[in-house]
């Protein structure tokens, strides 16, 4: 059964409500606006028609975001992260056969990235996964600002330290399901593609 709740958006002049609907909730989610650009923000994780999966897409307090050396100690708002302090180098954009620490793909979110992830310790626990998630990759429009062998600002990585088998992060925004669901990982990857505050399709380090 599906309902309808209302999200509110919270901040001087933004009363309209917008209507969302989810499969399991009737609770009011509040919302603030994103300050990247004109969407709502959600207060708690939203229940979404992920199909047979259970996923859920959030998008937590935005953190402050520097640029910290190499292991330095971090702590996150959400799993996977969305915004938060980060290594001053970024992972490269393409396909990861074994987990990545977290503080270098955060600067890629910060880059407009999508980081797609899964539960494994690496690719080759999980091929029927990581097919699939390699399609919704490249589902996505060419990026002009790539060039060369990049075609778009995604990452696809192992994350064993994941709560859900599936994960998408973007900047300000997480999508996590405990199986894949094509359709609505596409359309997330898609609407929070190129969301980050700083436009950047460059190289990033290529091995860990």
């Amino acid at each position: 059964m599906r309902y309808l709740f209302v999200l509110t958006f919270v901040g001087a002049g933004l009363g309209a409500p917008l209507l969302a609907s989810t499969a399991c909730s009737s609770s009011p989610v509040t919302t603030v606006r994103d300050a990247s650009d004109d969407r709502g923000r959600l207060s708690a994780p939203v229940t979404i028609d992920a199909g047979a999966c259970q996923a859920t897409v959030w998008s937590p307090p935005l953190l402050e975001s520097p640029h910290v050396e190499i292991g330095t100690p971090v702590t996150y708002n959400s799993n996977p992260p969305s915004s938060g302090p980060h290594y001053p180098i970024w992972a490269a954009f393409k396909e990861f056969e074994a987990p990545v620490d977290r503080r270098y793909y955060v600067h890629d979110l910060e880059h407009g990235a999508v980081v797609l992830l899964y539960k494994c310790q690496s690719a080759s626990e999980c091929p029927e996964i990581v097919k699939d998630l390699r399609a919704v990759i490249a589902a996505l429009p060419s990026d002009p600002l790539c060039g060369g062998a990049v075609r778009v600002r995604a990452v696809l990585v192992p994350d064993p330290l994941l709560d859900k088998k599936i994960a998408v992060a973007a900047w300000g925004w997480t999508y996590q399901a405990d199986c894949v669901d094509v359709p609505s990982l596409s359309k997330f990857a898609r609407d929070n593609y190129g969301k980050g505050p700083e436009a950047l399709c460059a190289d990033g380090q290529t091995e860990f």
